[in-house]
C-alpha cells in the first residue's frame, strides 16, 4: 500500500491519426523505405497518442508536472527524476497508414522501494492501442521515479573501458552510432520533451550524465527493426525490453539478436560490452 493507491485504476484516453506525414517522418528518421503494402512496422505505436501537456504544464526536466488534481494522470510522487524502465508489449494486429487511433492508458500499480541511490517510485501503466476500432497493441510500461542528484556529483557512467563487445555469441550483429540528430528526431516523433535527450547543458550539469542520453524506446525501436530484417515485417507476437544502463549519443552502439529457446533474445550494448537494453521476443 502507498499513499498514491487512489491513482490505481485512473484512465486516460487519447486519439490520433496515423497519417502519411507521420509515417514518412518515421521512415525518414530510421532511413527506411516506406511500406509498399501500407502497413507500418512494429514499434510505430510508440509515436502515437503522444503527450499533450501545454507548455506551461511542463516541469524543469521537460516532463509534464504531476499534482493532486484530477487532470494529473500520474501520481505526484515527490521524486523529480523520471525514467522509462521497461515495457512488455503484445502485438495483436498490424497498424495501417491512415488508421484512426485510440489509446487507453490505465494505472495498474504503484510501489515504493529503497534502492542503492535512495528511494524509488515505480508506476506500471497499461496502454491498449486500437487501430480503426481493433486492439492492435497492448503494452505495460514501467516508469521509475528517483531523487535528484547533487549538482557536483560525479558524472554518471565512467568513460568506456578498454574492453570490447564480443559479437561471436550472437546470430545477428549490427553497429551504429546514434547522434544528436537521431535523438532529436525521435524526441520530435514521440513529442518527448525530456531534456536529457537534446539539452546537453541540462543533461550534464543538472542530471549529471556525461552526454546526451539515448532513449530506451529508441533502442527498442532499433531492435524491432533488426527483428523485421531477420524475420519479416510484423512477425513478432511479443516484445519485452528493459533499460539496464544509459547509452550516450555519439558513442558506438552494438545491436545483437539470437535464437533463444522458443523465442529470441536481443541486446543493445556499448562499445565496451556494457549492456544498455535487454530484450526478448516471441514470433
Amino acid at each position: 500500500m502507498t499513499e498514491w493507491d487512489n491513482w490505481i485504476g485512473r484512465e486516460q484516453v487519447q486519439r490520433d491519426t496515423l497519417d502519411n506525414a507521420l509515417a514518412n517522418r518515421w521512415f525518414a528518421t530510421f532511413d527506411l523505405e516506406a511500406s509498399a503494402i501500407g502497413m507500418m512496422p512494429q514499434g510505430i505505436h510508440l509515436c502515437l497518442c503522444t503527450p499533450e501537456a501545454p507548455q506551461a504544464a511542463l516541469g524543469e526536466d521537460g516532463h509534464p508536472k504531476r499534482d493532486e488534481s484530477d487532470q494529473s494522470f500520474f501520481p505526484p510522487i515527490p521524486l523529480p527524476r523520471r525514467m522509462w524502465a521497461a515495457s512488455e508489449i503484445e502485438f495483436l494486429e498490424p497498424i495501417p497508414i491512415g488508421a484512426d487511433i485510440e489509446r487507453t492508458g490505465r494505472i495498474v500499480s504503484i510501489a515504493e522501494k529503497d534502492g542503492k541511490s535512495g528511494k524509488l517510485g515505480f508506476v506500471d501503466v497499461e496502454h491498449v492501442t486500437k487501430s480503426d476500432g481493433l486492439a492492435a497493441v497492448r503494452e505495460t510500461q514501467t516508469l521509475v521515479y528517483r531523487d535528484a542528484v547533487a549538482h557536483d556529483a560525479p558524472l554518471s557512467l565512467p568513460k568506456p573501458s578498454d574492453e570490447v563487445f564480443e559479437p561471436s555469441a550472437w546470430d545477428m550483429h549490427e553497429i551504429l552510432t546514434p547522434d544528436p540528430r537521431l535523438l532529436f528526431r525521435f524526441s520530435a516523433l514521440t513529442f518527448n520533451t525530456h531534456r536529457i535527450h537534446y539539452d546537453m547543458p541540462y543533461a550534464r550539469d543538472v542530471e549529471r550524465y556525461r552526454g546526451l542520453v539515448v532513449h530506451g524506446p529508441l533502442m527498442a525501436s532499433l531492435l524491432l527493426q533488426m527483428a523485421a530484417r531477420t524475420l519479416g515485417e510484423n512477425k513478432l507476437k511479443s516484445f519485452n525490453f528493459r533499460a539496464v544502463s544509459p547509452a550516450i549519443a555519439d558513442e558506438v552502439l552494438h545491436l545483437a539478436m539470437r535464437k533463444s529457446g522458443g523465442g529470441y533474445e536481443f541486446g543493445a550494448f556499448a562499445s565496451d560490452g556494457r549492456e544498455c537494453v535487454k530484450a526478448s521476443a516471441t514470433a
